[in-house]
């Protein structure tokens, strides 16, 4: 799998306002804004994410995925802030 598949599978289940995914293949890294955040805790988030992956983690054909995930207000508060 490439980071543009896999990116791909999460645009496809979850709308971004930004989403950069990079990696070596196995181990993935994630940076997603979302609306679909508002008002959950971080655990909430990430199995949002998870959700769009369903049997991929599930198969291993994703081993690892680390993530950052922002709503809209968070990410232009962290880019006002660099």
């Amino acid at each position: 799998m490439t980071a543009d598949e896999l990116q791909t599978i999460i645009a496809a289940g979850l709308p971004c306002e930004h989403l950069h995914v990079e990696g070596d293949g196995r181990h993935w890294y994630a940076t997603l804004v979302s609306a679909e955040f508002e008002g959950k805790r971080l655990i909430q988030r990430h199995q949002k994410v998870y959700a769009t992956l369903g049997e991929k983690i599930k198969t291993d054909e994703v081993h690892a995925l680390s993530m950052k995930t922002y709503t809209p207000a968070e990410w232009q508060a962290a880019a006002t802030k660099a």
